[in-house]
């Protein structure tokens, strides 16, 4: 997931859920660009407060608007006394790094799950990651099941219980996502789908029984899974897997008061989605023709995954959030 780097045999998908996310239209699909603050910050920092919209105060015009900051003292979002699980981290450009932080920043104490390559990995996610002052930091290969399992009894040990998991994993062969998908290999199409998707299934099963008084789980897709997209190939099919386990597993945790929904970024550039060719000029298409005229931010998708993950979205679930600058609303552009 997003914790691998591109090596020469595979590129790992967890931290963009995948390059350009965004066009997707469909049943039980939201866009969600109003969840987010302005471009770059912090939802918690600056937001808009309940108190403050009940305030006598005359409307700002847009200029006001512009030029005037945002000083409020509560956040809208507050996870203080939460514990997040988050999985995926591999370098400060990373979309798990960006949810990380906002879920800090909100007041949820964190833990870190990373993929135990090497020791030199190891230390570096380790040492990018004290900022967030993790209580948590376990090794978990999730292609290894005594790894989940490992994983759940630490957090059991050392949490007793915990209320959000980040799921921040994707993984497709190299070879895989060159050429034609009609060539994928049996071997690259199931080891796609175990990592990307049924990943999210094998975790959420292990940490389901910890989320005593409820929680909420967040993962990545991309718009590979419902559209075409060149050289996405296998990786389109496993985030189209991963959609529909997020509809069963919210349907099937939401009697225990476990809600699961997936964010769907937009176009980041990050060290997976470098490995993609031609991403580049995809994500200048973005910038020219999505509505924002810009890409997106992994701090606008980390307050998404904030909000998802707290009370304020305590009615939303099974659902794929859109956090692309509008991109997925686009159906044609017409070149400049």
């Amino acid at each position: 997931g997003e914790a691998v780097p591109s090596t020469a045999k595979g590129t790992d998908f967890g931290d963009m859920s995948a390059f350009v996310h965004g066009v997707v239209l469909g049943h039980g699909r939201i866009s969600a660009g109003s969840v987010c603050s302005s471009r770059g910050s912090s939802l918690f920092s600056a937001g808009m407060t309940a108190r403050s919209l009940s305030t006598s105060k005359p409307a700002l015009n847009r200029s006001q608007r512009t030029s005037t900051p945002r000083m409020m003292a509560d956040p809208i979002v507050n996870l203080e006394g939460k514990k997040a699980l988050v999985t995926g981290i591999a370098n400060n450009r990373s979309i798990a790094w960006g949810i990380a932080q906002q879920l800090k920043a909100a007041g949820a104490e964190i833990g870190v799950s990373y993929l135990p390559l090497s020791e030199k990995v190891e230390a570096k996610v380790k040492d990018l990651c004290k900022p967030l002052e993790p209580t948590l930091f376990v090794p978990c290969d999730v292609q290894k099941s005594e790894d989940v399992t490992n994983l759940a009894k630490t957090v059991e040990k050392e949490w007793g219980s915990v209320d959000i998991f980040v799921h921040c994993l994707a993984f497709a062969n190299r070879e895989d996502l060159t050429g034609e998908f009609i060539n994928t290999s049996k071997d690259g199409f199931n080891l796609a789908m175990s990592v990307s998707t049924y990943s999210l299934v094998e975790t959420s099963k292990a940490l389901a029984p910890l989320m005593n008084n409820g929680g909420a789980i967040v993962t990545l897709t991309y718009l590979g899974s419902v559209k075409y997209v060149p050289n996405y190939n296998v990786m389109g099919v496993a985030k189209a897997g991963l959609e529909a386990a997020v509809r069963y597993l919210a349907a099937e945790l939401g009697p225990k008061n476990i809600r699961v929904n997936s964010i769907s970024a937009g176009s980041i550039r990050t060290l997976a989605s470098s490995a993609i060719g031609g991403i580049q000029s995809m994500i200048k298409h973005v910038e020219e023709f999505s509505p924002l005229r810009r890409a997106t931010t992994i701090d606008e998708v980390g307050n998404t995954a904030a909000f998802l993950s707290s009370d304020a979205a305590s009615g939303i679930t099974g659902q794929i959030i859109y956090v692309d600058s509008g991109y997925e609303i686009v159906g044609a552009t017409i070149n400049k």
